[in-house]
């Protein structure tokens, strides 16, 4: 029996998705009593927090798994298409409560959305991710119908719409942080194509740890069908990761090279400033090496390590937005600042934030665990 369909396994996880959300509750329960103002440790200065680095990891997993769930029903690779069911209606969930996410930290989400339709700005970067994320959310709701009716054609279209959709609205998510000329540590055209390599990362490391829960029986070897599937993800994960080092080195390069007024300080505060630990720990070590480590030998490029690797890999993209986000605001824009600490700004989340974020993610991971005893997911149970 699956990971999902062992009933002790089943209540502890449960327990502490159920946990999870309270926190969120109490997170949001918290903000809509005393405020924004009052609940979040954003400022003018920082204005935006984790909350932000929280939709922008959720948005991206979502990206990763409609892109690599893509490979199965689009592009006709057989050995991806059992993942589609899954992947489609994880994507679904990872980006409404991304939604969620980001509608906790706007003070006004339903008036955002009234004036959205009422009084769009073509000029807007945001306006077109808020647009862009809609229509993909649409086509992902349809791709995921047409599967569940096995209605292949349909899937396919909606497939490739979904795809299209995907990589405009991340690329466009990309943009929104590169088209800020004031945030030199985001500003230029890396961003957008730095998005699509880090959510194709995300999506393999989220599609092997739901192959695993799924597929692999306690005590006994996986099926020859996944363990084979899990060999090929292993070496497309290598594959990902690898361009992602490649966009991380340089990411750092134009940072230093000439010390670039602003870009410096921010880009030296990751390496070995306030937020190197994250930076070397999280991102480089648990999102990067790590993975590598697990997956370049056969000898672990097993079922289990591709799910650990996955795992490590996931935390580290985690730690990879939220130093993103905020490293690109530690240097202020005004002068005369008085809360500088050695000539950077500080932001540190309040526990609203952790709770809104917690509960985020565990609300995701609730539903779609539900999703699993509910819904007939494999491919032979239409």
């Amino acid at each position: 029996m699956s990971a999902f369909k062992n009933r002790p396994k089943l209540f502890v996880w449960m327990a502490i998705l159920l946990l999870g959300m309270a926190a969120g509750a109490a997170g949001v329960i918290h903000v809509l009593i005393v405020g924004h103002a009052q609940s979040y440790n954003v400022t003018r200065e920082i204005p935006w927090g984790l909350l932000i680095a929280t939709y922008v990891f959720l948005v991206v997993s979502s990206t990763g798994l409609c892109l690599i769930s893509s490979l199965g029903h689009v592009f006709g690779m057989k050995q991806f298409e059992f993942i589609g069911k899954r992947a489609i209606l994880l994507a679904i969930l990872t980006l409404l409560c991304g939604f969620g996410a980001i509608g906790m930290e706007i003070n006004h989400p339903i008036r955002m959305g009234i004036y959205t339709i009422l009084s769009p700005n073509f000029s807007s970067a945001i306006w077109w991710m808020g647009t862009l994320y809609g229509v993909y959310l649409m086509f992902l709701c349809a791709e995921f119908y047409f599967l569940m009716k096995g209605m292949h054609k349909g899937a396919f279209t909606m497939g490739v719409l979904g795809f299209t959709a995907a990589v405009s609205a991340h690329s466009n998510l990309g943009a929104v942080f590169g088209l800020l000329e004031a945030r030199p540590f985001w500003h230029g055209s890396f961003l957008p194509i730095y998005f699509i390599v880090s959510a194709l990362v995300s999506g393999c490391a989220l599609i092997g740890m739901i192959v695993y829960f799924n597929h692999k029986k306690s005590g006994a070897p996986m099926p020859l069908k996944y363990a084979d599937f899990m060999d090929t993800l292993g070496r497309l994960q290598i594959l990902t990761l690898m361009t992602l080092v490649f966009f991380v080195v340089w990411k750092i390069i134009p940072g230093i090279y000439g010390h670039p007024p602003e870009k410096y300080e921010a880009t030296m505060s990751m390496i070995s400033g306030p937020f190197a630990f994250n930076f070397w720990f999280f991102e480089v070590l648990m999102g990067l090496v790590i993975p590598l480590c697990i997956l370049f030998p056969k000898k672990t490029r097993t079922p289990t390590g591709v799910m650990f690797a996955g795992l490590s890999s996931t935390i580290g993209i985690f730690f990879m937005r939220y130093d993103l986000v905020i490293i690109g605001q530690l240097v202020s824009m005004r002068e005369g600042t008085a809360e500088l600490v050695n000539g950077l700004l500080q932001y540190t989340p309040s526990l609203s934030e952790l709770g809104i974020t917690i509960g985020a993610i565990c609300t995701c991971l609730f539903l779609y665990t539900v999703a699993e005893r509910l819904l007939p997911l494999d491919p032979e149970e239409h």
